[in-house]
């Protein structure tokens, strides 16, 4: 009875349950309902409100043109704020260009203060309203113009209409209002502009013309026009201006408008008013103050990083180059500004590619990103940055140097001098061809002589100037080659600066500068910076230098002081491989190394083509023999890096016997010296002195390396196969080397051929008749191996070019092969260099630039072009040589005249 009446119960209270859930979810759905109508209502009252305002707008807007100047200045600030309550920037962009077309209607209309918009801000009930209705219009401006496009036609005319609204309320200038007796209101308005563009300035105006700026200035031919650049320069400043040039503008404006790609170059060419207002202000002086303090200057490279730095770094540069009042009076500022950034940029340098790296058309390899939108504005950065190595600045900023007069010797003969034509004088023009103009100076030689003080502010002056230069070499590297030409433009740079070294210290600079190799000081850097630059310099005139310009015109340098500088280059790389400092060289010391080695190895290739220098001048009679095959026998280092560098500082002969003790201990490591206990493995050939050449090469060219390094017994026969008498003690097989490499170069033969007049050995252009050719010179070559092997004299008088290709002279990038052109043919050498110092006009001369050439008794043309017949068809037209020749000598003649083809096209 009780589990029944207990059942009823919980059934009960189970429906009773499910009828609360049910009237629950009741109420739930009809309050969802109720809300997603009033949701749906208000969605559509909301939409039919805009349709209403945007009716409203388009009809205020529909009325005649002629209608539409009177329209009173409330009218049309209603509209505005409601257009501005359900503006939509996609949707309305029309509309909004009506409202600002309107506005400045409004704005332009004579003698009618109500309608004139500007005449709200006196409403006293309106003006704030007003104001937040200004900065509303004007930013929605800015949003507008970071999306527009300066190059397309449409967006331009929109981007004049925004930058209209934006110079018309952010200055009074133009308020009529303020005519007359409204002057006195200009105060206070001039108050309601400075906060107007503070709210700007708050939110991201710079960001917005650096934006602008960049799409229509970064490209090969600006697409903003004068007008539109005038406004936004206008705008830039006038925030910077009004806060009297603080800090915190000064540098939002280096940041997002001295970093846009060589504005200052378009401002000149489209807008030179804006220079005139920028040299009014006194800016260039307030950027350099300000960037001099370093944590600044570090903290704008930082927010700039590598590309924009040197786009701000270029501007910099021009700015300098148009102000020489400040830059002269600034110059250490100057100088020291530069040297920040461009240490910032070469600490991203890379010498290579890798994952982390990108390319930069002026930095190389770059492990920042890199912007490639600036790319087309590259080479006006590069021309911004040409001012910094110009002729003027040069004389600008090394003018404690220039202003120097070396001492004029009259005892010698004055030189005639050559006349400079009005093109010619141009700074700029043609770099190279000032290289080459003779100098007519005549002096005392240049020697050290001291006394004067390295802590003076005038040597700390020039350190720092050569600080900044070098920095530029080792950053901006794609564009080394432009600047080496750049510092050597002036005949008398390199020897007054050679000058002011030769007084550096108590006995002068060459020992200061040895001294400095110990010391790890700022100081001693910076006067080692001073050597590198004098040292790069020096390197790139003299490689473009000919002979004549070297020996007879003497050009920058006596042949006297080239012995001087040799003596001391040679001296200081000596010091520096001796004393270990090479073995762990890293940075700036391996750089200086490789500076002035370089230096003196092109004065030591030039002085063994022609001398200049006495005799035994190159060796160091402090380097005892016995000394250095002691330490070659310990595996030292530095003696290791002294037969790698500077082998001729050692004596020939000395070299000759280190080479035999090389060869001797290599016998005996490959078991190749006959002893009491073994004897070497010999290898016989038997050769027909008929076919001397063919057995030769056939039983030969199989050898392994180490079967040509050892014993070859040698044993003639005649045509019919009968012995000759006599058994090979080394010198039937010393007979027949010699017979073989007279046979291998006997021009008859073809594979080498002479040169006219000294008849030097290089290969023949048409060697290729031979089916085997390239084995036949392989073959040659290792009979010359075996004969410098096994210490057997040959005579074989190789020409100079063909002995730099052999010992890889060519693949330094201050190898020329133009100085290499005397010894295949010295004629035509001289008619070349004839022709660059040819003063009319070079077209009256009627060269084809091209040459003619026998080949197996018939003459071949070879074009200008550069093509040659399919003889060479197999030869790289772009060979590397031929690249770096149009490099280092486009201004002396025209490059397919010089090209190394057209000398010697076998050796390419």
């Amino acid at each position: 009875m009780f589990s029944t009446s207990q059942s009823s119960r919980a059934q009960f209270l189970d429906k009773a349950r499910q009828a609360r859930e049910e009237r629950r979810e009741l109420k739930e759905r009809e309050r969802a309902a109720v809300l997603l109508q009033a949701l749906a209502r208000s969605f559509l009252c909301r939409c039919r409100l805009q349709r209403d305002i945007r009716r409203e707008v388009e009809d205020f807007f529909g009325a005649s043109e002629s209608a539409s100047g009177k329209r009173s200045a409330l009218s049309v600030f209603r509209v505005a704020r409601k257009l501005l309550f359900v503006f939509k920037p996609k949707e309305d962009k029309e509309r909004f260009e009506k409202l600002c077309r309107c506005i400045l209607t409004s704005m332009d209309v004579e003698n009618e203060p109500k309608v004139w918009y500007v005449s709200l801000a006196l409403s006293k009930d309106l003006t704030l309203l007003w104001i937040k209705q200004v900065k509303d219009i004007l930013w929605f401006c800015c949003e507008f113009l970071k999306q527009l496009k300066p190059d397309i036609l449409q967006d331009s005319r929109l981007v004049n209409l925004h930058l209209t609204m934006l110079v018309t309320f952010t200055d009074t200038s133009t308020w009529k209002i303020l005519r007359g007796k409204g002057e006195t209101l200009r105060p206070a308005m001039n108050h309601i502009c400075a906060n107007i563009m503070g709210h700007l300035n708050q939110k991201g105006f710079y960001s917005v013309l650096q934006i602008l700026l960049t799409n229509g200035l970064a490209r090969s031919r600006p697409s903003l026009s004068k007008g539109s650049l005038t406004a936004i320069f206008s705008l830039a400043l006038r925030p910077v201006v009004a806060a009297q040039f603080s800090d915190n503008l000064l540098r939002s404006f280096l940041i997002h408008v001295m970093s846009v790609p060589a504005i200052m170059t378009h401002l000149a060419t489209l807008t030179p008013e804006r220079l005139a207002v920028i040299e009014s202000h006194d800016l260039f002086r307030k950027f350099i103050l300000f960037l001099s303090r370093e944590a600044q200057c570090r903290d704008v490279c930082v927010c700039l990083e590598g590309s924009h730095t040197l786009c701000l770094l270029g501007n910099l540069v021009y700015l300098g180059s148009l102000n020489d009042k400040v830059l002269e009076e600034e110059a250490a500022h100057f100088v020291a500004v530069l040297i920040h950034m461009l240490s910032y940029c070469q600490k991203y340098v890379s010498q290579k590619k890798s994952n982390l790296t990108h390319w930069h058309p002026v930095l190389g390899w770059f492990s920042q990103t890199v912007d490639y939108g600036l790319n087309e504005s590259m080479p006006l950065l590069t021309k911004q940055l040409q001012h910094l190595w110009g002729v003027h600045m040069i004389r600008v900023l090394f003018s404690d140097v220039l202003s120097k007069k070396l001492l004029e010797n009259q005892e010698m003969p004055q030189l005639p001098t050559q006349p400079v034509s009005p093109q010619n004088s141009l700074p700029m023009k043609n770099l190279f061809k000032r290289a080459f103009q003779k100098s007519a100076s005549v002096r005392h030689i240049l020697r050290p002589v001291g006394g004067r003080r390295v802590d003076s502010a005038e040597v700390q002056k020039v350190c720092s100037i050569c600080v900044l230069y070098q920095t530029t070499l080792t950053t901006l590297t794609q564009i080394r080659l432009q600047i080496l030409t750049g510092l050597t433009y002036l005949d008398d740079l390199l020897p007054k600066l050679w000058a002011f070294i030769c007084e550096l210290g108590p006995q002068g600079g060459l020992k200061l500068f040895l001294e400095c190799l110990n010391n790890d000081t700022e100081e001693s850097k910076r006067l080692l910076a001073m050597l590198m630059l004098f040292c790069d310099c020096s390197r790139h005139l003299i490689t473009i230098l000919d002979d004549i310009e070297v020996y007879e015109e003497q050009i920058s340098f006596k042949l006297e002081e080239l012995v001087t500088i040799s003596s001391f280059l040679n001296s200081f790389v000596f010091k520096m491989i001796w004393d270990g400092i090479v073995e762990n060289a890293r940075g700036e010391t391996l750089e200086l190394f490789h500076s002035v080695h370089g230096w003196l190895m092109v004065l030591y290739e030039r002085d063994c083509r022609r001398r200049f220098a006495p005799e035994d001048h190159w060796l160091r009679k402090d380097l005892k023999p016995s000394v250095l095959f002691q330490e070659l026998d310990k595996d030292k280092k530095r003696a290791q890096l002294l037969l790698q560098y500077i082998p001729h500082v050692i004596p020939h002969k000395n070299r000759v016997l280190l080479f035999r003790n090389m060869v001797t201990k290599e016998k005996e490591k490959l078991g190749l010296v006959e002893t009491s206990s073994a004897s070497p493995h010999v290898t016989h050939i038997t050769i027909r002195r008929s076919r001397m050449l063919e057995d030769g090469y056939e039983q030969l060219r199989q050898l392994s390396q180490n079967a040509m390094k050892g014993v070859i017994r040698v044993k003639f026969v005649n045509d019919l196969g009968v012995d000759e008498a006599g058994i090979d003690q080394d010198g039937v097989f010393k007979e027949f080397l010699e017979e073989i490499i007279k046979k291998v170069f006997d021009p008859a033969l073809n594979l080498f051929k002479t040169t006219s007049g000294d008849e030097r050995l290089y290969p023949s252009p048409t060697s290729y008749i031979h089916e085997n050719y390239l084995q036949l010179f392989e073959f040659v070559g290792k009979m010359l191996g075996k004969a410098v092997y096994e210490g057997i004299v040959v005579d074989v008088p190789f020409a100079s070019f063909f002995l730099s290709q052999l010992l890889g002279h060519h693949h330094s990038v201050f190898y020329s092969s133009v100085d290499e052109l005397p010894s295949l043919d010295s004629e035509f050498y001289k008619n070349l260099t004839s022709i660059k110092r040819y003063d009319g006009d070079i077209s009256d001369l009627g060269l084809t630039l091209s040459y003619d050439e026998d080949v197996m008794g018939q003459d071949q043309l070879h074009p200008p072009d550069g093509s040659f017949p399919d003889a060479h068809a197999d030869q790289e037209p772009g060979c590397g040589a031929h690249r770096r020749l149009q490099g280092h000598h486009q201004a002396r003649v025209d490059p397919h005249v010089l090209c190394p083809r057209a000398a010697a096209p076998h050796l390419w």
